[in-house]
């Protein structure tokens, strides 16, 4: 016997077009108890693949089920319209280079050009996810380009704000010095290229040494030596102290370094052994003294050295490296909400305090800086490495990692809390629980929410220019009260025009804060968001919060979920 399953499948779906099916279950099923599901917003600009068509299907046997039940199962579909995504084709498309071409368009027209193309695939979706035979509920979607949608989400940040939960601090980005904008892990992956970079090891002279001690420090990027406040040892590891013959100088290294640093064994003479630990805490002398009224310059330690480069020894600039921050705030050195010690400009120019390079492009200040290292005799060796290294994929130029001030959310002292909220929940498989996602709470660190771009939901923060005046927004309403402006949209263009007298008598009115959300943000607000709560659907949400039911790939449970 002879049978086509794809003619057989597409009768099927005909007979529930016809009979409208779905929608027919939806309206029997209506009073009964809810069975609440989450569905995650895809973004439309791309093809459905094999993860949302595995996830879908999952997502698809799960709520039938519920519904054969006897549970009433809203299966409302849902998209991500704001972010990367979306930007990044736009400024292929328009040839976007920077920050200035967008301000030279204009932000309202860049914004409706990404708007023209955020539900590109939609009706490819629909088309489908129908195919698969899957019920889900395209008409009643909800969108986070919404109005309706992005109140709620300034309604969900309001509330952290009044917890106390929102501070301004600083996060280490990729930084492309040539559009002057910092670019996500995702921006900076795109365009890895082999280069030729300079490699130094300079001398950092030990503090109150009896014997003339210094610590031997290698760096890949000497322009961040003006900016060093510390350096980091392996705990565990081996160092070694020695002398080089003939100079009555001695130095510390890590032990397995010395022959390669020193391939002449004749050339220097072993005075010690020890392992890093032993050198916690030691001070020492900065190559620079443009901080020198800081605290710090001391020896830190951390397993994230190792023996593979170098000298065993790391250099520490916290506001050029993501472990250099991590460390140094872990160890007092920086407070989360101090001033940044960054003498470069958003051009990646030096500027006050580093007088001595002042106006150099740092890569251009490599060779100025290694002179005057060398004329001090504190440069000890200069060589070359290759290395695989980011290119901002808009200019093509090498990029930066540096600070960027960023909003945070705080969570690091509530990681009890998260671990407890999981406690009740079931997975599957049940390992991502404790492990990937369980880890992660554990060591869940302070989320910057704040992008520097211009589609997406913009923080409704209003502030002074010393942010000694802040004023949180949490609703379209309230944003008309102390404004005097009927308000219809809330996307950028419409509204960081819009100022708030300031309370303090002459001084200058508020101004909104330039960045927007992190999609994931948005995203994560979904529960509220797509019932427009707590301005309408009360009943209705209460009714479904928390869900009972999500499906997603596992990349989900460090993004979505968070």
């Amino acid at each position: 016997m002879s049978i086509s399953f794809p003619l057989e499948e597409e009768k099927v779906l005909k007979y529930w077009q016809d009979i409208d099916a779905f929608q027919t279950c939806l309206r029997q099923s209506k009073g009964k108890p809810e069975f609440s599901f989450y569905d995650g917003p895809p973004f439309a600009t791309g093809l459905p693949h094999y993860g949302h068509i595995l996830t879908g299907t999952i997502k698809d046997v799960i709520t039938r089920y519920a519904h054969q039940q006897g549970f009433h199962v809203e299966r409302r579909f849902g998209w991500d319209c704001h972010g990367l995504p979306v930007e990044h084709e736009i400024d292929k498309t328009l040839k976007i280079k920077g920050p200035d071409d967008v301000t030279t368009m204009g932000i309202g027209k860049y914004n409706a050009e990404c708007r023209k193309i955020v539900m590109t695939y939609s009706k490819e979706w629909e088309m489908t996810m129908t195919r698969l035979g899957r019920w889900v509920d395209f008409k009643n979607d909800y969108k986070t380009l919404d109005p309706s949608f992005m109140e709620s989400v300034w309604w969900v940040f309001k509330q952290l704000y009044l917890k106390g939960l929102v501070y301004q601090g600083d996060k280490i980005m990729p930084y492309c010095i040539t559009c002057h904008t910092p670019l996500s892990n995702f921006e900076s992956t795109q365009n890895y290229k082999d280069v030729v970079d300079v490699a130094v090891t300079v001398s950092f002279p030990l503090v109150d040494s009896e014997d003339d001690t210094s610590l031997l420090v290698w760096t890949t990027t000497p322009w961040t030596l003006p900016s060093n406040l510390a350096v980091c040892v392996s705990p565990d590891l081996i160092y070694v102290k020695f002398e080089l013959c003939g100079s009555g100088k001695s130095y510390i290294v890590l032990e397995s370094r010395l022959s390669t640093l020193f391939s002449s064994g004749g050339d220097y003479s072993i005075l010690g052994t020890f392992p890093g630990e032993k050198l916690k805490g030691l001070r020492y002398q900065p190559p620079f003294g443009y901080f020198g009224h800081l605290k710090g310059f001391q020896v830190l330690t951390d397993d994230y050295v190792t023996d593979q480069s170098g000298t065993g020894i790391v250099h520490l600039a916290p506001y050029f490296g993501e472990d250099d921050h991590r460390v140094c705030l872990a160890a007092g050195i920086i407070t989360k909400d101090q001033e940044p010690v960054c003498p470069i400009d958003s051009s990646g120019r030096f500027i006050q305090p580093a007088v001595d390079f002042e106006g150099l492009f740092v890569k251009n200040a490599d060779k100025k800086i290694i002179a005057n290292l060398k004329s001090r005799g504190i440069l000890i060796q200069q060589s070359q490495i290759k290395h695989s290294y980011p290119f901002c994929w808009r200019s093509d130029t090498p990029l930066i990692y540096r600070s960027v001030p960023s909003w945070f959310i705080r969570v690091e002292h509530m990681s009890k809390d998260l671990q407890e909220s999981i406690s009740g929940t079931n997975w599957v498989p049940e390992h991502i629980k404790v492990g990937r996602f369980g880890n992660w709470l554990r060591d869940v660190k302070d989320w910057a929410v704040s992008r520097n771009r211009y589609w997406g939901t913009p923080i409704p923060l209003w502030t002074s220019p010393n942010l000694e005046e802040i004023i949180c927004v949490g609703s379209t309403a309230e944003l008309e009260e102390l404004t005097g402006t009927k308000i219809t949209d809330l996307h950028r263009e419409m509204i960081d025009h819009l100022e708030i007298p300031s309370k303090i008598p002459n001084n200058p009115p508020l101004r909104r804060v330039p960045e927007v959300f992190d999609c994931w943000f948005e995203s994560g607000s979904m529960p509220y968001a797509q019932k427009h709560y707590p301005f309408e659907n009360l009943v209705e949400f209460e009714k479904c919060f928390p869900a009972d039911f999500i499906a997603e790939g596992v990349d989900q449970t460090r993004g979505w979920f968070y």
